[in-house]
């Protein structure tokens, strides 16, 4: 079949839509390389062309599309779902520089509107200062990403600096930590799998005494998780989701940061455990400095002359809190805008790519391999006040010591605060807390003396999901954490359905407005609660409900 065109009486007939030019087609074939030409790796490709040109122009854009095979439409609305691709068009440019200003509230804390204001009158045009959620390092705060380069507790002039000089990419990694991890034991238990001295039953019984839960949020039984997808029919995959974006975590950054082999090693044995034949690690791109650790150590791994092991691939996130969900991380990892998928089929049984898939975060995958050779009670028998094992904690805010806190499950706020984190910061007095980031809600000092676990705060309207703790004090407006709150929700709905869509749209509105119209909101609420796809939009009714029920009389 002849191709559709156009007759025109001076130019003659021509073909419709973009037309991909020899010289963007030699661009992108230059940047692709000898790599195979598969969907699954289009946010992989766009990030080669991102990183190269600072911006993803229309044109390679185009070429990109014939080089996959793909519509030019499929191309175009993956890269303007994304936060970090910057799509442009012909003789359009960003600035060659562009700093993204944490507006998390630990962020915002620690005066980040102030800072984003002065970088802007100081850089701009010149450089492009824009706002930006969550990066991850909320016991550093305020952070500031210049380019990949992220500088904490950033002031203007140590951003300005930087911009100046061009210190715009992270941190070069050198060593390796494989050899380290391997002379203290590393790796010995999934020798032992391998070699069969251990069936997986062995493994997945031992992690269920120990009663190991997901640790990103959820909390569902590893176990059981494990099972489900163990009994399902070949071939299998293994998804390590690695893109904690919630407000205040920053445990899996901890982790990768300071002992990648443990996260890998457990992967290992997960995989081994379930039958999977790969195993795909989506990394959230406000990590590129733990990007490059893993890719080294990753390498390090495959070359270290163990056991057979699958084949693990390090993808890239793009800056979507969303994509956090699981399913919405299965259709990113398969090339696609990260929509959360509608349940049933559960990933389980329809994953990625259409097979049974395990889903575990990060945490969850360190603590294999001390639970199996320490032995279920070293984890089970951990915890206080009635709760069971370990929880790192993110903590974040008015304490004078932030940062991970490996502590018992089941502490108290006022316990954590005072035994790990050195007290409440100078001149600052506890008035109320988030116990699990955005959308677990916050909750007032006199319930700091609440077990912090699993389902132990439900009936206070919260929940401590990844443990994500931000301490407010008496200098916090409470009306202003909430916005702040509502507004990234806002900022990070998908978009796909309706209630989660329009209703965060319409919360924020309606906090910022006056008297807050406490009726509407809780319909508003449950509406959003009831009928949104995912978690997103279930959950980001947390936020002004809390305000509701613990300080009604601030609001109206």
């Amino acid at each position: 079949m002849a191709k559709q065109g156009t007759t025109d009486p001076d130019r003659g007939t021509h073909n419709k839509g973009r037309q991909v030019t020899p010289e963007a087609r030699q661009a992108v074939r230059h940047l692709l390389g000898d790599d195979e030409r598969r969907r699954d790796l289009l946010i992989e490709f766009l990030h080669r062309i991102q990183d190269h040109h600072r911006q993803l122009p229309v044109a390679l854009l185009a070429a990109l599309a014939e080089e996959l095979g793909l519509s030019q439409t499929e191309v175009f609305e993956v890269a303007t779902f994304y936060a970090h691709f910057d799509v442009v068009g012909d003789g359009e440019n960003v600035a060659p520089l562009t700093l993204r200003v944490c507006d998390g509230l630990p962020c915002a804390q620690q005066g980040a509107a102030e800072l984003l204001a002065a970088l802007a009158a100081r850089l701009a045009p010149a450089v492009r200062v824009v706002a930006a959620p969550c990066m991850g390092r909320c016991d550093r705060a305020p952070v500031v990403a210049v380019g990949q380069n992220h500088l904490t507790a950033a002031t203007a002039d140590g951003v300005a600096g930087a911009a100046e000089t061009g210190a715009t990419a992270p941190p070069v990694v050198s060593g390796t930590a494989f050899a380290a991890y391997c002379r203290d034991g590393g790796y010995a238990l999934y020798q032992s799998c391998r070699e069969g001295r251990r069936q997986p039953e062995d493994i997945i019984g031992e992690i269920e005494r120990a009663g190991l839960r997901g640790l990103g949020g959820a909390g569902f039984l590893a176990a059981q998780k494990w099972r489900f997808v163990a009994a399902e029919t070949a071939p299998r995959y293994l998804v390590i989701n690695a893109d904690e974006g919630e407000p205040g975590t920053f445990k899996d950054r901890h982790y990768l940061e300071t002992d990648p082999h443990r996260m890998l090693e457990g992967a290992l044995i997960a995989s081994w455990a379930i039958g999977a034949e790969a195993i795909y690690v989506y990394l959230r791109d406000e990590y590129p400095q733990i990007h490059a650790w893993l890719k080294q150590e990753i390498s390090a791994l495959e070359a270290g002359g163990l056991a057979e092991i699958p084949a693990i691939h390090l993808r890239r996130g793009a800056g979507a809190y969303i994509c956090g969900e699981e399913s919405a991380l299965l259709e990113s990892l398969e090339g696609r805008r990260g929509l959360p998928r509608h349940k049933p089929p559960f990933p389980s049984q329809v994953g990625l790519f259409g097979r049974p898939t395990l889903i575990n975060n990060v945490e969850t995958l360190h603590w294999v391999r001390d639970i199996v050779e320490r032995g279920a009670a070293w984890y089970s028998e951990a915890g206080r006040h009635g709760c069971s094992g370990w929880r790192s904690f993110s903590v974040s805010g008015r304490v004078r010591e932030p940062g991970v806190k490996l502590a018992p499950a089941g502490i108290t706020l006022n316990e954590l605060i005072a035994e790990y984190c050195g007290g409440m910061a100078e001149g600052h007095r506890l008035e109320a807390y988030l116990p699990g980031g955005a959308s677990g809600g916050i909750l007032p000092a006199r319930l700091a003396d609440l077990p912090l676990d699993f389902g132990s705060l439900k009936e206070h309207g919260a929940f401590i999901g990844s443990a994500a703790i931000i301490v407010l004090s008496d200098q916090d407006d409470r009306r202003q954490v909430a916005c702040n709150l509502m507004r990234f929700f806002a900022h990070e709905s998908c978009g796909q359905c309706t209630p989660c869509r329009l209703g965060c749209e319409k919360a924020l509105a309606l906090m910022s407005d006056g008297a807050w119209n406490s009726e509407l909101l809780g319909e508003l609420g449950s509406a959003m609660a009831e009928a949104s796809i995912c978690g997103l939009g279930q959950a980001a009714p947390n936020v002004f409900a809390s305000v509701l029920r613990h300080w009604p009389e601030e609001v109206s």
